[in-house]
């Protein structure tokens, strides 16, 4: 009985100290006290400032000191955010429009209802900028924060299109390369939604990235294996999905338009030599006509005759005329067409 009601002791009381603490400090000479915790549940509002994420208000001490602590977190890891701001309660709504706000600071880490997590000042009493936990994966958008300035500074060092360029195509694999090796999905995510980001110059390089690298699957197995029911995941394959069916379409309207071009241009090519033919045939038919013209009626019934290989003899017979007048009727057409021989005129009439 004893080692029963121990073990109920014993659970209770890991109940109860499961639970987390986040705390820091705030200089309270530039913020105002007022500190909040927010949930982030869509990767696309990580940057910014949501009132519809804010779980949790306190209010930090004379020194700055702020904690938030309790036990309804997640059980696993999740996206946080603690901020603070210069701006009213009145102005929150109006600052705070799709996220901006321009006068605050913010840290993103990743907790779960177990941890603790300290923020403690930096070099000149700067906030947010160190993180302290017993969750190694806390600090990971910390860590991207601070490449993502290295990138900013490359980019600033030679402002031409030239060097935009360079930049874009080495720090989009950066990036990338970096996210995969801090092995946390949901910390890859960030880096995904920046990269992704359809007002972003290196939005093409995506596009173009996701057209034949394998990492966006490996990822999306990544996530399913490690956060099988977080919000993340859902909204990380439905977007995925969405991109790939829009590069589809892409590219099978590019094709249906290559082939759309190609089929006009033959049917306009063979509608030109059709109509070129026409136009020669014609020309040629009127020529014929011309030449048939100057010669007499009869002298067009002998050459028909003529154009039929008939001898002279056959000629006589078939019009009634001695074979002589076919001679004399023969020779004119000779003269009138300008050509020699019978051979002449049937090339003349037959090409």
């Amino acid at each position: 009985m004893r080692i029963k009601i121990f073990f109920v002791f014993l659970a209770i009381t890991s109940i109860c100290n499961a639970q987390y603490s986040f705390s820091g400090y705030t200089n309270p000479e530039e913020w105002n006290r007022s500190v909040y915790l927010s949930i982030v549940e869509d990767y696309r509002k990580m940057s910014g400032v949501y009132s519809e994420q804010i779980i949790a208000k306190t209010i930090a001490d004379a020194t700055g000191f702020f904690e938030f602590k309790g036990s309804m977190l997640d059980a696993k890891n999740r996206i946080y955010r603690i901020h603070v701001d210069k701006c009213s309660d009145l102005q929150k709504d109006i600052n705070h429009f799709n996220g901006h706000c321009s006068d605050s600071e913010a840290l993103l880490f990743i907790a779960k209802n177990t941890d603790t997590l300290k923020l403690p000042f930096s070099f000149g009493n700067q906030v947010f900028c160190k993180v302290e936990s017993n969750n190694p994966k806390a600090n990971a958008f910390v860590k991207i924060d601070s490449l993502k300035h290295d990138m900013r500074f490359a980019y600033g060092e030679f402002r031409s299109e030239a060097n935009r360029k360079l930049n874009n195509k080495k720090w989009f694999k950066t990036l990338q390369n970096f996210g995969e090796k801090l092995n946390e999905p949901i910390a890859e995510l960030y880096i995904y939604s920046y990269l992704s980001d359809r007002s972003s110059d290196l939005h093409n390089y995506y596009v173009e990235d996701l057209k034949q690298n394998k990492y966006y699957n490996h990822l999306k197995e990544r996530l399913e294996a490690t956060y099988p029911n977080a919000p993340y995941t859902k909204q990380y394959i439905n977007e995925l999905d969405a991109d790939r069916y829009t590069l589809t379409t892409s590219i099978g309207k590019t094709a249906s338009n290559r082939n759309i071009l190609l089929y006009s241009f033959l049917a306009l090519s063979i509608g030109l030599n059709l109509f070129f033919l026409f136009r020669f045939w014609k020309r040629n038919q009127s020529k014929l006509e011309n030449l048939k013209a100057k010669l007499s009626k009869q002298e067009q019934v002998v050459l028909e005759h003529l154009l039929l290989d008939k001898t002279n003899k056959d000629i006589a017979e078939s019009l009634f005329l001695s074979v002589s007048t076919v001679k004399t009727h023969t020779n004119n057409i000779y003269k009138k067409l300008n050509v020699q021989s019978r051979d002449d005129a049937k090339s003349l009439f037959t090409k």
